[in-house]
């Protein structure tokens, strides 16, 4: 593709001077809209050195509003960043609606420094290629328009602007020693952004190839192409119908009492007497003690996510797992509605923000499982976004495992006639009364289609790398053992520790 470019396109000063001044005022204009359509902008550069990229996007900003603008520089990823998946620190910076981010470098760094440097293993860039496509593709299915941009010099053009740099008194500190060494691997680059254009040239976020030997050609045409997009999305936003928010079902709720589904075959009468409880409870949290350093030791992350029925001991429950822990090695996130830049970016944002580092344990009192049972339920999003959302889940969890993490997620079922007793129990005891609101109650009187929400949840999203554990709640002590001996065992058995023969016979046992 590159070699077919001619890279001589010029436009002349007096067509340059009509054309662009129009253009920035246009973009300013745009800027506007998408902030008022609560539209979100994300502008990538990719290219060679010396391309121009620092320039177009000095030109690109100077004009625009800046209080809806935010430009990241991309260079090596910092010891923080490296101890996370790689698209962590891009998430982070995602912009919320009707904002702008500009990326001076990429994720594209996977798949093109890090694979030409030889930073990281094959596998590792070429799985990076369905993570790149995933991410984009949530991007844009939540109304963010992705703007690729890859301004090509030749390798000729390239040596030249190096030495005319390296000849400027002020600016000769930009040529550096890497720079040269990697103008020698050129072609090597060449053939790696080639195959990135191949397979990450998407409908959704095309890549556009700006010949950027001509300065006035380059930022005419980065410009355009810019306004174009903007103008493409903000015409579709006007002419597409407001999202239905009516959530249906996939089995009707009707259908779903009359026929037996995996939350009838719980057994709840399972439970636990105090003394045995409290053998157990010492000894699994020894374990966990001990997990916790050796994942430290070897930097594998850990994440534990809580759902559940309200009143099912979600904090008890958490309380037990933590209580003997080296608080400098975990954390616990408490998840309540979005709210502030929470609710303006994409809802799997606040989650990877909150994702644990290697060799750390992060537990999420309620999950990114919310889109699929309260937003469902209570209409917050609409039938398409929360059916997406499996896929975007699964996909979700996938990169955290990619990058070794271990994932342990838990529904604590109780039964309605439990949840009830325990509501009443809330309101009659002082210290307990906090935590029963007129929301619970209003929840209670949807237990069939919340029912139905977690049967569909269960079923769309139990993987070979982030399974569900059906919880046994309606006995806090069986509860809280079998947590705790679920997160020790699938910790184990990322690790790769061996069981012995008298844990393997209790297991069988039990």
């Amino acid at each position: 593709m590159l070699e077919t470019l001619d890279l001589d396109k010029k436009i002349d000063k007096e067509a340059y001077d009509k054309s662009f001044p129009e253009l920035r005022n246009k973009l300013r204009d745009l800027q506007r809209q998408a902030f008022d359509a609560k539209i979100p902008v994300a502008v990538i550069f990719e290219g060679w050195d010396a391309a121009g990229k620092g320039e177009t996007i000095g030109k690109l900003v100077e004009r625009l509003d800046p209080r809806g603008i935010k430009v990241h520089p991309i260079s090596a990823p910092l010891e923080d960043e490296r101890l996370r998946p790689f698209l962590w620190r891009f998430w982070t910076k995602i912009p919320g609606r009707g904002e702008m981010a500009v990326f001076d470098r990429s994720w594209y760094g996977r798949v093109l420094v890090d694979r030409v440097d030889k930073a990281i293993k094959p596998e590792q860039w070429r799985s990076a290629y369905n993570e790149i496509a995933q991410f984009e593709r949530m991007l844009s299915d939540d109304g963010m328009v992705i703007v690729k941009f890859w301004l090509h010099i030749s390798e000729k053009e390239q040596r030249k602007r190096f030495k005319e740099i390296e000849k400027s008194k002020f600016d000769k500190w930009r040529v550096t020693k890497e720079d040269w060494e990697n103008h020698k691997l050129y072609g090597d680059y060449a053939q790696a952004a080639e195959e990135m254009f191949e397979r990450t040239n998407t409908a959704y976020a095309p890549w556009t190839i700006v010949e950027a030997t001509d300065k006035r050609y380059r930022l005419v045409k980065v410009f355009k192409t810019l306004a174009d997009a903007m103008q493409t999305a903000l015409h579709a936003r006007s002419e597409q119908p407001a999202p239905k928010r009516a959530a249906r079902a996939s089995v009707s709720v009707q259908a779903l009492k009359e026929m037996e589904t995996i939350l009838d075959k719980v057994d709840l009468t399972k439970s636990f007497k105090r003394k045995e409880y409290e053998e157990q409870l010492q000894e699994y949290q020894v374990r966990l003690r001990q997990l916790e350093y050796r994942c430290y030791e070897e930097r594998r992350p850990v994440i534990v996510g809580y759902e559940g029925w309200d009143a099912a001991g979600k904090g008890g429950n958490i309380r037990r797992v933590t209580e003997n822990l080296d608080p400098r090695g975990y954390s616990v996130v408490s998840i309540a509605a979005p709210k502030g830049d929470d609710a303006t970016h994409h809802y799997l944002w606040r989650f990877w923000r909150q994702i644990p580092k290697a060799g750390h344990l992060a537990i999420f009192d309620r999950t990114w499982y919310g889109r699929v049972l309260v937003e469902r339920v209570e209409n917050f999003c609409s039938e398409a976004e929360w059916r997406r959302a499996y896929q975007e889940i699964n996909e979700f969890e996938l990169s955290l495992s990619n990058f070794g993490m271990i994932v342990v997620k838990f529904w604590l079922h109780i039964s309605k006639e439990e949840q009830l007793r325990r509501f009443k129990e809330r309101e009659k005891i002082e210290y307990k009364q906090y935590k029963i609101t007129e929301e619970d109650w209003r929840n209670r009187e949807k237990w069939d289609a919340y029912r139905q929400a977690v049967v569909d949840m269960l079923q769309n999203t139990s993987t070979t790398y982030a399974r569900w554990t059906i919880v046994e709640a309606n006995d806090k002590l069986w509860a809280r053992i079998r947590t705790l001996r679920t997160i020790v065992e699938t910790i184990e058995e990322g690790l790769g520790v061996k069981k012995s023969g008298k844990e393997k016979k209790k297991k069988k046992v039990e």
